[in-house]
């Protein structure tokens, strides 16, 4: 979405950003501000985390299908009620809790190496949330949530999906999420408004070499300031920094083994801890994550192909419903919107306007989330009457001020190890525009958007070595937009011991939205049974 020049520029909100890089930085960017925090005042357990090498893991049970016993938590930071304050979250980003459903949400801080190579780079305080059933007993098993960076923080995300879980899992766990780095309390934004604005606003007329070269000219622009800000810390942001993160909160909860699910590229980061650390690894599910043999440009290209057929069940369930805001072909409907965008972009006050390039990604980011797709296609609908506000609305969480863009690029970027140049990525756009005609063309701007990054290095999981991995689930849907479902099934193979379940139904997360998905996970959780052999589970 084009903003107007006089918003306020936002700054990275972490706290504690060390070593003089970071001051000069501040010093040099004079007038950025670190937001308040929307947390209550809590303890922090610590600058780092205790020295001390965590608790051994008992032996894997000798019963192939066999799921380790759930450890009552006896210890762990401390977290202050937040109830209030994260419903109002949920509520306002369109996911309430539903009727009937009472939590008691509780928030708190773990404090983590930035970078466990870099001493001097000194730590990153990552935002907790527990979420219980009033009145639950206090050593109840943990449940760890490992979101997606595109949708919300972890923190928000376990609330989320302990509004949705079944009573007797709820009843069964405590769930606590962890944010992901440069999401949720930790919020990453570090870029200049205008060129993040450049990446968002990019519309499918922009795939010529001279318009790839601009917006890579954008994006160096962003690593620029944020390394200005961040220094070194810059590369932490990624699937491998979470995977030790998740092992810094087991050894801060004193477990032997960590139940966890991982979900979208929260699954991802899973999926390494679980290679990295098979004897430390309790109750897993992974649902939703990408496939770990690819890298650039075969990923965004399974991605992008992905996303695709997402629009089409989009569009199928808006169609076939009984009364359709986008007629009887919805995606001719968008498709008619974005050209008349990428001519005009539409006024939507305040001096911003809604353009072609920011209507598909309010698309793509919205189609993770099935629950909310009524809304999507009324904003739509909206649009093309002349209103941009709602689709405006549901940009807002990713490109405007305090958004997840920030994090969703660091992350996507150091989790690749290749850059395209921008004749590249323009041979790209002209390939991937026939044969993905929504997303295509945006597909291959995020590739050149990553070309000023530092390499990174994704997060492969192997074969784990070692002690013995018990059974984990990998689930895999068959319309993910974050992901094909391929992905499930490489990460299960990785694993050497992944049970997988595939869903045919669409969105980020087959858990806990269908009840055959919910009865195999249900067993995994409650009574440490995982399937002997794949599941397949109708939508």
């Amino acid at each position: 979405m084009r903003r107007s020049t006089g918003h306020p520029r936002v700054r990275w909100s972490r706290r504690g950003a060390a070593g003089l890089v970071v001051l000069l930085a501040l010093a040099l960017l004079a007038g950025c501000a670190a937001g308040p925090s929307q947390r209550p005042p809590v303890a922090v357990r610590g600058e780092l985390l205790p020295a001390a090498p965590p608790p051994p893991a008992a032996q894997a049970p000798a019963d192939p299908d066999r799921l380790p016993e759930a450890e009552p938590l006896r210890s762990g930071p401390p977290f202050a009620d937040c109830t209030d304050d994260v419903l109002a979250g949920l509520a306002a980003a369109g996911t309430p809790v539903p009727e009937g459903r009472t939590l008691r949400i509780g928030c708190g801080r773990l404090t983590v190496p930035a970078d466990r190579n870099r001493p001097d780079l000194g730590p990153a305080r990552l935002g907790l949330t527990k979420v219980t059933a009033p009145g639950a007993p206090a050593d109840l098993p943990a449940l760890v949530v490992l979101g997606d960076t595109g949708v919300d923080g972890s923190a928000r995300a376990a609330a989320r999906l302990a509004a949705q879980l079944p009573d007797p899992v709820l009843q069964r766990y405590q769930v606590i999420g962890m944010d992901r780095r440069g999401t949720g309390e930790d919020l990453l934004d570090c870029a200049p408004a205008d060129a993040r604005a450049a990446l968002l606003d990019a519309g499918p007329e922009r795939g010529d070499e001279a318009a790839m070269s601009a917006l890579l000219e954008r994006s160096r622009s962003i690593v620029q300031d944020c390394y200005l800000l961040l220094g070194g810390q810059l590369t932490s942001f990624k699937a491998a920094g979470s995977a030790d993160d998740v092992e810094a909160l087991r050894t801060t909860l004193g477990l032997a083994r960590l139940n966890l699910i991982g979900v979208g590229d929260g699954a991802d980061a899973a999926a390494g801890w679980v290679a990295g650390h098979p004897g430390a690894v309790g109750r897993v599910v992974l649902d939703g994550p990408g496939d770990p043999t690819l890298d650039e440009p075969a990923r965004t290209e399974a991605v992008t192909a992905a996303a695709e057929s997402a629009f089409d069940a989009f569009a199928g369930a808006c169609a076939t419903g009984p009364d359709c805001p986008l007629g009887p072909d919805p995606r001719a409907s968008v498709r008619r919107l974005v050209d008349r965008l990428s001519g005009t972009a539409l006024p939507v006050g305040d001096g911003d306007s809604l353009t072609a390039g920011a209507t598909l990604r309010a698309v793509r980011t919205l189609l993770s989330q099935p629950s909310r797709w009524p809304e999507l296609q009324t904003a739509l609908a909206q649009a093309d009457a002349g209103d941009g506000a709602g689709l405006a609305r549901l940009l807002a969480p990713l490109g405007g001020p305090q958004g997840r863009f920030d994090a969703a690029l660091a992350t996507r970027c150091n989790d690749s190890r290749v850059r395209a140049t921008p004749g590249e990525a323009a041979a790209r756009a002209a390939d991937w525009d026939e044969r993905f005609p929504l997303f295509g063309v945006a597909a291959a701007q995020d590739l050149v958007a990553c070309g000023p990054w530092p390499s990174g290095g994704q997060v492969a999981p192997a074969t784990p070595q070692g002690s013995a991995l018990p059974p984990v689930l990998v689930l895999g849907t068959a319309q993910d937009p974050r992901a094909p479902q391929s992905g499930a099934e490489r990460t299960a193979e990785q694993l050497g011991n992944g049970r997988l379940v595939r869903w045919e139904g669409a969105g980020t997360g087959a858990y806990p939205r269908t009840p055959c998905v919910n009865a195999v996970v249900g067993r995994a959780l409650l009574e440490g049974r995982a399937p002997a052999e794949p599941v397949v589970c109708p939508p």
